[in-house]
């Protein structure tokens, strides 16, 4: 996929002191997420409740606060790589899955799962996270073809279609809610505000399949987002096999926010926020940009829900509440720099 410039010493050693320290973050945010809730558990006594196997605290443990935990990581891993897969594919900063529809045909697909698909019993962990890809990878479609000029992707057609898509989402969702039963209802209502509490082992064992095959697409596109940069007719003459490259960073983006949505509903912004805050941290190189985003992510993520279980104890705030409240200002300040640099220019 053509050859990089090797890095200077000192910015290669950077990138990787980043990632570092976002792999201890990431360690200590799993670790207070397990540890602290509701019924606390002392951090030093995790091994041996888990070596002993057996107890209340144990079973607090492993059957409530460890998949909760995993998969919060998990979710906010797969939105912040979608984040920075989108980014470099529009080459644009302020694109999100959220905010050019990609969650919201997710979410459709799953809202269709809940209100129309009969009971599927053991294979319902699998079927829900298909569903909401399905969705997603025709809302990707959609919008890339909308926003197509012979000029490119135009960012602004791109954003205005996506406030259409999420718009007309919000419809048909709301037509859903209308024709759904009384237990439909509750796990509509939890898809629209977004949360970890409803993840169980299988569920999150079962879209754990899709989610690394989503890693698998994403995480190897570094180099050809890295040309992408410098325009397209500068990647095609780099040796970047532009169609493929898209193909794959789509389908992948799509898969780990259709992942993503089935696990947790509706949490915005991460995918903004994660990579976003690595370009200031470390630098743009995309090969270590998407891991670094998926690390910061992830730990992003459980600090996330940690919040949501405690602030309010006994209470749980609405974990999508939490990251729009932070995620919504720092998109202003996105907008507001942007829109001083083009007028700069």
């Amino acid at each position: 996929m053509g050859h990089q410039a090797a890095l200077p010493a000192s910015r290669a050693r950077r990138y990787r002191l980043s990632l570092l320290a976002l792999a201890l973050f990431l360690l200590l945010a799993l670790l207070l997420g397990v540890a602290l809730g509701s019924y606390a558990i002392p951090p030093l006594q995790i091994p041996a409740l888990l070596f002993r196997g057996e107890g209340l605290e144990y079973q607090v443990l492993v059957g409530l606060r460890l998949p909760r935990v995993l998969g919060a990581a998990l979710v906010g891993a797969l939105l912040a790589l979608a984040g920075g897969a989108l980014q470099g594919l529009f080459r644009n900063p302020l694109v999100d899955p959220g905010l050019i529809g990609v969650s919201s045909g997710a979410a459709l697909g799953a809202a269709l799962f809940i209100v129309l698909a009969p009971p599927l019993g053991a294979l319902e962990g699998y079927a829900l996270p298909l569903f909401a890809f399905l969705g997603g990878l025709l809302a990707t479609q959609l919008l890339w073809r909308l926003a197509q000029t012979p000029l490119g992707v135009q960012v602004a057609v791109l954003l205005l279609s996506g406030i259409a898509l999420n718009a007309l989402v919000g419809a048909f969702v709301g037509l859903l809610t209308f024709l759904a039963s009384e237990q439909e209802l509750r796990s509509l209502t939890f898809w629209t505000l977004g949360g970890f509490a409803a993840l169980t082992w299988p569920f999150l064992l079962g879209s754990l399949p899709l989610a690394l095959l989503a890693l698998g697409l994403l995480l190897p596109t570094a180099r050809g987002l890295n040309a992408l940069v410098l325009g397209e007719r500068e990647a095609f003459h780099l040796g970047v096999d532009l169609e493929a490259l898209k193909r794959r960073l789509v389908a992948g983006s799509a898969l780990a926010v259709g992942v993503a949505v089935a696990l947790a509903g509706g949490i915005g912004f991460l995918g903004l926020l994660a990579p976003h805050l690595f370009r200031l941290l470390a630098g743009p190189d995309h090969r270590y940009l998407l891991p670094g985003a998926a690390l910061l992510g992830a730990g992003l993520a459980v600090v996330a829900d940690l919040l949501a279980r405690t602030l309010a104890a006994p209470a749980e705030i609405p974990v999508g509440v939490l990251t729009a409240l932070l995620g919504g200002p720092f998109f202003l300040y996105l907008v507001l720099r942007y829109k001083r640099e083009v007028y700069r220019a």
